[in-house]
């Protein structure tokens, strides 16, 4: 929650609900069992980090961060979007 933007801590109030939101819809991003941050690329104008994780059921996945530079210059993540992965270890 504390990485989140201003954007997305508006929409989900405090911690806890931020939480369980992960814990419901992300849960490669919540319980990794492996993590690897690949390569920081622009899509659409956007900074996008691409994380390859495998998910505790072992399916590997890409989590794409959309990060926002917030007004003090620094990075904040302003959305997630999880992707199939192509099957391959970190």
């Amino acid at each position: 929650f504390a990485f989140a933007s201003p954007t997305i801590q508006q929409m989900f109030l405090n911690p806890d609900v931020f939480m369980e939101m992960v814990r419901a819809g992300y849960r490669p991003v919540y319980r990794p069992r492996e993590v690897e941050f690949r390569e920081l690329v622009t899509e659409g104008g956007e900074l996008v980090q691409r994380v390859f994780l495998i998910g505790p059921d072992g399916a590997p996945a890409m989590a794409l961060y959309f990060m926002q530079r917030q007004p003090d210059g620094t990075w904040r993540i302003n959305g997630c979007i999880l992707a199939k992965a192509p099957d391959e270890s970190v």
